[in-house]
C-alpha cells in the first residue's frame, strides 16, 4: 500500500485527491491548519473515511519535518496555498509567505527526511499573468509574467521546485493547473458566488449579484478531472511539468449568462459591477494548451464548462431545497 501525503487536504482539491486516492488503494495522510471554527477545517472531509490527519502549516517547519517522519509517504502532493487571487492583493505578505516560502519549507524537509518519495507541487495559470503565445494560448513555454501577488510566489514556488528536481535529483514535478471549479468550490470564488447568488435570486432571498470584471476570461475545468491529472503527473515515469487544461475559454459574462438561463432569469436584470472586485491589475485572459499531458501521460477530461455549471446548479438546489427548480 502507497502513502500519499496531501497539504491542503482539506480544499477543494484536497478532498477530491483524497477520495480519489483511497479508491486506488492509498494509504491517504494530510496536514491541516488549525480554526477557531473545528467544522470548518474538515467540511469537505466529513464523509471521507480513513484518513490520517495532523495539525500543521507550511509555515512552521517543525509541524512539517514531524508529519513526514510519523507518516513516511511515498508521495507527497502540495496543495496548500492561500489561494483567492484578489484577495493576495490584501495579504501580499501572508500570500508568499505561505504560497512561497511554505513550499521551500516543504521542500527542504522532503529533501532531509524522504528524498526517495515522488513530489507534485500544484502550480498555476496565474503564473502566466498576460502574456500570451502568438495563437492565444499559454503552454509550458510561455514566458511568465503574474499580475498579482498570489501569480508571483506560485512563479518563486515552480521555480524553486524545478531547481530542487535538478540539482538534487529529486521525483518533483509541476502541475500547472488553468481555472477548476465543483461544487466545493469555496462561495467567494467567482464561479460558486454566482451560481450560488443566482440561485438566491431565484428564491427570493437576494436581489442581485456584485461582481468585478466580467470580461476576463478563464478556461475553466471541474476539480475532478484535475485531480486525476496530478496522480498521472507524479505516477509517470519521470519528473516533469505539465500544463492541464481545457483549451477553452469563457468569459465572466457568459458564465453568468448561462447560470441565469438555466434559472429562467436574465444575468443583466440583476448583475451589478462593484469596483471593489475588481483586480488591482487584472488579468483579462487565461486558455491554456495540454497537449502535452494528453499525448504524453493520456489525460483527458470528463467534464465541459457546460456539464461543470450544471452540476454546480444541481448542488445549490439540493442545498437550498428547491430540487424543482
Amino acid at each position: 500500500m502507497k502513502t500519499a501525503f496531501i497539504t491542503g487536504i482539506s480544499g477543494q482539491d484536497g478532498s477530491y485527491l483524497a477520495e480519489y486516492l483511497l479508491g486506488e488503494g492509498y494509504r491517504v495522510t494530510g496536514i491541516i491548519r488549525r480554526n477557531s471554527v473545528a467544522e470548518n477545517q474538515t467540511d469537505r472531509l466529513s464523509k471521507i473515511k480513513q484518513l490520517d490527519i495532523k495539525y500543521g502549516d507550511l509555515q512552521d517547519e517543525g509541524s512539517i519535518q514531524s508529519a513526514l517522519l510519523e507518516f513516511k509517504p511515498d508521495e507527497i502532493y502540495n496543495l496548500a496555498a492561500q489561494s483567492h487571487v484578489r484577495i493576495s492583493s490584501e495579504i501580499p505578505q501572508y500570500t508568499v509567505a505561505t504560497n512561497a516560502m511554505g513550499t521551500l519549507n516543504l521542500l527542504e524537509s522532503y529533501r532531509k527526511y524522504c528524498p526517495k518519495a515522488k513530489f507534485y507541487q500544484a502550480s498555476s495559470s496565474e503564473m502566466f499573468g498576460n502574456s500570451t503565445d502568438n495563437d492565444g494560448f499559454q503552454r509550458e513555454s510561455t514566458p511568465m509574467n503574474p499580475v498579482s501577488p498570489y501569480g508571483c510566489a506560485k512563479v518563486f514556488a515552480y521555480n524553486i521546485s524545478r531547481h530542487y528536481r535538478e540539482a538534487y535529483n529529486l521525483f518533483i514535478s509541476n502541475g500547472i493547473l488553468f481555472n477548476h471549479e465543483s461544487p466545493r468550490r469555496g462561495s467567494n470564488f467567482v464561479t460558486n458566488k454566482i451560481v450560488k447568488t443566482a440561485l438566491e435570486i431565484k428564491i427570493g432571498t437576494s436581489k442581485n449579484l456584485e461582481l468585478g470584471n466580467l470580461d476576463s476570461y478563464r478556461d475553466w475545468g471541474h476539480s475532478y478531472d484535475y485531480v486525476r491529472a496530478m496522480h498521472k503527473i507524479i505516477s509517470a515515469e519521470r519528473p516533469n511539468d505539465y500544463v492541464v487544461a481545457t483549451g477553452q475559454s469563457h468569459s465572466v459574462r457568459e458564465l453568468c449568462d448561462f447560470v441565469f438561463s438555466r434559472l429562467d432569469m436574465d444575468y443583466k436584470d440583476y448583475v451589478v459591477q462593484n469596483p471593489k472586485f475588481f483586480r488591482p491589475q487584472e488579468l483579462k485572459y487565461l486558455k491554456g494548451d495540454s497537449s502535452k499531458i494528453r499525448k504524453e501521460l493520456g489525460w483527458v477530461p470528463s467534464y465541459t464548462f457546460e456539464t461543470l455549471l450544471d452540476e454546480m446548479i444541481e448542488h445549490w438546489k439540493v442545498i437550498f431545497g428547491y430540487d424543482d427548480l
